[in-house]
Order: C-alpha cells, then structure tokens, then sequence
C-alpha cells in the first residue's frame, strides 16, 4: 500500500540536487530520495517504515536556513513539508492561529493583517521561510528585541516523534502547563527530536502608533554607544538594528537603495511602537540620545512609505552582499550590547589577518551580530579563510560573554564551536535528552554537536571535501 503517490517522492539525481543544502553552501551531500507529505499521517508512516529499513531522514521546510540544519550529509531521505501549507484556524478571540509547518512566515500576517492582527516574529527571509522551519530554528527578526524570539510565541505544536507516534503539546493553547516544558525543549531543537507537523501561534492586535528613526553616524563606536543609552534610558524599542560601511555598500547596490552616505562608519534604524500617546515622547528622547553621541545626521520617518523602504532596504541585507561579492558566509554570533564596540575592533582584525572584507548587520538592540564574510566559492583558498575567521568570529563572541548562535541554530556548521560554550559534560546531558527522543539519531543525524572526535580543524577539512 501506497503512503504517498508516485509524483511525491524524488529520486534522479537532476531532481534531487536542488536539496543538497540549505541557505548554507559550504557543505553539500546528496540525498537518498525526497518525499513530499500533506499531513501528519504521512509523516508518521514514513518514519516508520525508514526506521523499518533503518534509513536515516531530514525533515526540510523551504530550505532558507543558514546553518546546514536541513543539509544531508549523503544518504538520507528528505522528508519534505513544503505542501502542508494550511492556514488551518485562526481565533481571533483569544489571539491564536494553526497553522501547518509549510506556512510561510509573512503569510500569515498577510492574512490576518486586514483584522488588524499580524505575528510579531520576522526573519530577514520572512517572505520565503516556514513556520514550521523558524519552530525548529527558533528564528528570530528585526523586531525580537521587543517581542522576543519564535518560542516566545508558540503555545502548541503536534509532532511526529522519531519512533512514528503523533503527539501534542499545549493542546490546550495555554504554555505553561504542568510538567517539563517540552514546547521549549522542541521549538530551537533543530529537527533532532521529532518533526512539527502542526503549530499554533499567538497572533498580535497592531499597535496604535509606530515611528522609526535613521541616523548616521562617523564613528561605529558612536552608534554602538547609542545603542546602549537608548535602552539605558529605559526605551525597549521594537527594533534597533545596526549596519555598517561594507554592509551599506551591499544594501544600497541592490533592490530597494535609500541613498545612505556612502562614506558612514554605521547607521542604527530604531523603531517604537504602541500606545499612540506614547510614540512621540520616546522618539524625542531616541533623537536626544543620538544628538548626545555625535549622529552626524538622524531623522523620522515622514510617512509608511519612507518607513517600508528603510525596512526593504535592511531586510536585504544579507542577500544584497551578492552585489558586491561571489558569495558571503553569514556567522550569527551574540554579545553583550556594552562589548559591540571592542568586539567590532576583533571582528576588523580577524578581516586583516584573513585578507577578506566584512560587513557587518546587527539587531544592536540585543547584542545578535551577523558578520558577513565576503569571499570568491570558486577559489578553496579563500573558502578555507572565510571558514576559519567565521570560526574566530564566533570564538570572540563566546570569549566575551556571548554565544555562537542567536537565531540561525548551530546545524553542521557551528557544531565545533559548540565547544566555545559547552564543556563535555554539558554537552553529554544534552545529547542524553536526544537520545530519549533519538535514540537512533537517525532523525537529523550529525547536527548540533560535535563528535567525540571532531576538532575545528577537521571541520573545516570537512567542509571543503564536499
């Protein structure tokens, strides 16, 4: 008996190529086969039967992570969510939406938009990534800084567990029921613990008032001091983002230019929101604080058609750096907001010692730093540079007090670094918890953590191999 039709599994090489990697190309592997499913029952049945003929397997959404989660190291079957693509419910009473994992992220505020409802979290690749895939990622977006990351919005997930059984969590709608918080155990758990086949969602009412201000500044120390004394000063904006001179390059050669100096060290894009009575007062304190720190020009918004393309143009960001560069390697490092400044100073020394420019883009607001290392594919040399400064980027970033990864996960390509914050044992006590849901780590398999024996160094061999 059939558990999906014909049309839904790929096997040909020619068509399985397009899933040898996710938004991160420096390690590829092929794919035994990829199936597309359209609900729960199919992806149970499917897990069944693979562990039957003990085959390893990957559920994949639209493929737009950054960190290899979805990247098959060569022989495991694709389990594709893309088609379970339903808006199943949404209850504006209590402020929740179903959706299935193949839902695309801006979708859903597309849809409930006209209601006068959106959903907060808001990755760069919004238009394109799944809810699904933020759940496992735990993605986050400009606007986290106010409103939090995915797991601060889910209130239930149904997945389907490694061994095949359907199960739920926070059925209820309320999260925090008795017991271990198992939603937070899966949403950022990378696909290693079972596969979403359904989530539901807290959904937002707009705020009354909205403003966002751009301001320039000469002096990256400057901007980043700004940053600091704008939530000093008891603002929490909804969002604080940070790009500099490189990464202005980028923005303003792509789609949506806004005609940023060309000759800025920074500029911070800050926005406020929420009771209307409120917006103006915070925004005359946000243009005090940048006066004080030597902005060499700031302004507000004049109308929603400046604010979106001051948006557009940032949410480009990392796409823009095609413009200016082959390709781009992405690290996703976080520190405390009060080091940006000496971290910037390692970040500039680590682009020296390795002969390759880096642009950087920040949600400055929470200390999330995105180094874009700028490098030509086509030449292994300058991939293995760009391999080991993302590496020592990261590697800054723990030193200080920071992680190596606030929203785009740890996947294949930051599994080594792991050690830059974990020891072995805290390492082991992770791997046990998968190990109840994974016993067989045939689920996702690799990603994560490091093997006993894996070192940076044979990463990096690794990565340039494929």
């Amino acid at each position: 008996m059939w558990i999906v039709g014909d049309r839904e599994v790929l096997y040909l090489r020619e068509d399985i190529i397009a899933y040898e990697c996710d938004g991160y190309t420096m390690a590829k592997g092929m794919p035994k086969a990829v199936v597309f499913v359209h609900n729960a029952k199919q992806v149970s049945n499917i897990v069944k039967l693979l562990n039957k003929e003990k085959i390893p397997y990957i559920a994949r959404g639209a493929g737009t992570g950054l960190s290899g989660g979805a990247t098959p190291f060569g022989g495991e079957v694709i389990i594709s969510l893309v088609r379970m693509k339903k808006l199943l419910e949404v209850d504006f009473a209590n402020r929740t939406a179903v959706v299935e994992p193949g839902y695309v992220n801006l979708k859903l505020t597309q849809s409930i938009s006209d209601k006068g409802y959106y959903y907060a979290p808001d990755p760069s690749s919004q238009y394109a990534c799944t809810i699904g895939g933020n759940v496992a990622e735990n993605a986050g977006g400009a606007h986290c800084l106010k409103y939090g990351v995915t797991t601060n919005h889910i209130l239930g997930l149904e997945v389907v567990l490694p061994n095949g059984d359907i199960v739920e969590f926070g059925k209820s709608g309320v999260p925090d029921q008795p017991g271990y918080d198992l939603l937070g155990l899966l949403t950022g758990s990378e696909g290693t613990l079972g596969i979403v086949t359904k989530i539901t969602v807290k959904v937002l009412k707009n705020p009354e008032g909205k403003q966002t201000v751009l301001a320039y500044y000469d002096d990256i120390k400057d901007a980043s001091q700004t940053v600091s004394d704008i939530i000093s000063a008891g603002i929490i904006p909804a969002a604080l983002e940070m790009m500099d001179t490189i990464a202005v390059e980028g923005v303003e050669a792509a789609a949506y230019p806004v005609g940023h100096p060309k000759d800025i060290a920074a500029f911070l894009l800050i926005e406020v929101d929420g009771v209307a009575a409120g917006i103006e007062s915070q925004i005359e304190e946000i243009l005090t604080v940048c006066k004080q720190n030597h902005v060499r020009e700031v302004k507000v918004a004049k109308d929603e058609a400046e604010r979106s393309l001051w948006w557009a143009n940032r949410k480009t960001g990392f796409g823009a750096m095609g413009a200016i560069s082959p390709d781009y390697l992405v690290q996703d490092g976080v520190i405390p907001r009060t080091r940006l400044p000496e971290v910037l100073e390692q970040i500039a020394a680590i682009s020296k010692k390795y002969d390759l420019r880096i642009a950087n883009i920040f949600h400055a607001g929470d200390g999330n730093l995105h180094p874009l290392i700028l490098y030509d594919g086509s030449d292994p040399e300058q991939m293995k540079r760009a391999s080991k400064a993302g590496s020592e980027c990261l590697k800054v970033c723990a030193d200080v007090g920071g992680s190596i990864t606030g929203e785009h996960g740890v996947g294949i390509e930051k599994a080594a670094e792991m050690r830059f914050i974990f020891n072995e044992e805290e390492m082991a006590a992770q791997t046990d918890i998968r190990a109840v849901f994974n016993p067989d780590d045939r689920l996702n398999p690799g990603k994560l953590f490091p093997t006993p024996s894996q070192c940076v160094e044979v990463k990096q061999e690794w990565k340039l191999a494929d």
